[in-house]
């Protein structure tokens, strides 16, 4: 039996400053799908650059997809205020733009 994979949450921030939430099982791919175009949600077509704001391991797709339907009914204040809560617990949180 294989272990099913781990998903994690994560969430963009475009040029403009809009905050796109979603999830994967490899961040770092599904980064470059959404930079590239190719894969990625039309609703960041032509928004760059897109930074990393935030990423985290949930564990079950279930889970996932719970998590990010939460995230997803917060108003954009609301978000950054979840982001803020995360970054003082501890939870990965860093800034970044991946390649």
């Amino acid at each position: 039996m294989t272990a099913s994979p781990c998903w994690h949450l994560y969430m963009l921030r475009t040029a403009a400053g809009h905050l796109y939430t979603g999830i994967t099982t490899d961040v770092a791919r599904r980064f470059k799908e959404h930079r590239d175009g190719v894969r990625g949600a039309k609703a960041l077509r032509g928004k760059g650059p897109l930074t990393l704001l935030h990423h985290e391991a949930v564990g079950e797709r279930g889970d996932a997809l719970r998590l990010e339907a939460q995230v997803k009914r917060l108003s954009a204040a609301g978000k950054l205020a979840w982001l803020e809560a995360r970054r003082t617990d501890g939870t990965q949180q860093v800034p970044q733009k991946l390649p």
